[in-house]
């Protein structure tokens, strides 16, 4: 932080300074400092080592110099970059070659170090120290990164138009007044004195004090919170589940959803449309997840359409950055005691775009492992779209009564 303030300042500063104002204001920046001073400011303004302790003595008193000190224009020692044209350009080739990739790269299975850098440049007859290195590299617009996850595995070849797909179903359902949601589950969270990510306010040495370790408390276990969003109402339902995450509790939270929200919000619904992540209990290979669908259909008698995202897309559900990512902020740094701090954190999330979020505690046990015959599976009112029907589908009710 030092650095890059002082990095700031010099290049106000450097363009009004003749060469001995540029060598006293270093001087004066080192001495402020302290210890290690000269190491920082040469860093910063790439200034030589010598130079700031030349200016040291001039503030000192110590080596006044006859008349101004200060040479002519261009005077001095050339610059390293100067004095060896091709430096820069066989400084990035080494970085950007090890970046890609380049089997033919010396720092194919090396850090990109400065001193790695100064070290491979100086095989190849240039001298170069680590530190040139350093400020050649930020002359040219590199900067010390760490990597970031963007990147979800292989894409299917229809994946952007899955994605067309389903943003034109959408619109269509919302223009003729139809209910449109997205759903899924969000991780399971254990509960307990736990140390929860995040920051909160408190008075200086007042935090809370949580458990050092994490282990599960068994008594209280874990809940497994599963969300549906309204995409056109910004309105949300959570079902905070004690139990596993099965597709029987992800039909069973969207139909509390209906019971609480959806019915009222839009009592002239004929169709429904989900989209839903193609994995997990709400996956389109589970075939639990669509004769659970079935049953909600036959009871609610609506059409049931699903849409799933593509494999390595589950980030572009909008129920992820759109209500998971709010109740995650508001009990960021709250350790989530016990089911009702939970429901309550839930329940109290809000944007300053009007989201709410209803939350509700659900204490039924879904059992694991429930396998579906191709029998059953062949009994459902499922009707494939055109376009990928193993990802695009309706469930129609059924006449339970003929």
């Amino acid at each position: 932080m030092v650095g890059a303030e002082l990095r700031e300042r010099w290049e106000r500063m450097q363009g009004h300074l003749d060469e001995k104002g540029r060598r006293l204001w270093c001087a004066n920046e080192a001495l402020s400092l302290g210890y290690g001073g000269i190491a920082v400011v040469t860093r910063a303004t790439g200034v030589s080592r010598t130079t700031i302790a030349s200016g040291i003595r001039e503030l000192a008193g110590t080596k006044p110099l006859p008349g101004s000190g200060v040479r002519r224009r261009g005077g001095g020692r050339k610059k390293a970059a100067e004095k060896d044209p091709s430096l820069r350009g066989e400084l990035t080739a080494l970085v950007e070659a090890a970046t890609r990739g380049d089997p033919e790269s010396p720092l194919r299975w090396c850090s990109k170090s400065t001193r790695h850098l100064a070290a491979a440049l100086n095989n190849i007859e240039h001298r170069a120290s680590h530190s040139l290195v350093s400020r050649l590299l930020r002359e040219e617009g590199y900067t010390l990164q760490a990597n970031k996850k963007t990147q979800e595995g292989g894409s299917h070849g229809d994946r952007d138009a899955q994605f067309s797909y389903i943003n034109d179903k959408a619109k269509a359902f919302q223009k003729a007044g139809q209910p449109v949601i997205s759903v899924d589950a969000k991780k399971k969270e254990k509960l307990g004195n736990f140390k929860n990510a995040g920051q909160e306010y408190h008075k200086t040495g007042q935090a809370p004090q949580v458990n050092v370790y994490d282990f599960l408390d068994k008594e209280k276990g874990k809940v497994a919170p599963y969300g549906v969003y309204d995409l056109d109402k910004n309105k949300g339902w959570v079902s905070v589940g004690v139990s596993h995450d099965t597709a029987q509790f992800a039909v069973h939270s969207l139909r509390s959803w209906w019971q609480e929200m959806g019915k009222e919000t839009y009592p002239k619904a004929r169709q429904l449309y989900i989209t839903a992540d193609g994995g997990g209990s709400n996956g389109w290979r589970n075939r639990l997840w669509k004769v659970e669908l079935q049953t909600l259909a036959n009871e609610v008698q609506i059409e049931i359409h699903v849409s799933h995202f593509p494999p390595g897309a589950s980030k572009w559900n909008k129920i992820e950055h759109r209500l998971f990512c709010f109740i995650s902020q508001n009990w960021r740094g709250r350790p989530l005691i016990d089911r009702a701090t939970v429901v309550n954190l839930v329940a109290n999330t809000k944007t300053k775009t009007g989201l709410s979020i209803r939350a509700k505690l659900d204490e039924t046990e879904y059992p694991k492992g429930i396998k579906v015959s191709d029998e059953a599976l062949a009994q459902i009112a499922l009707h494939k779209d055109d376009f990928h029907g193993e990802w695009n589908y309706t469930i129609k009710p059924q006449d339970i009564n003929g």
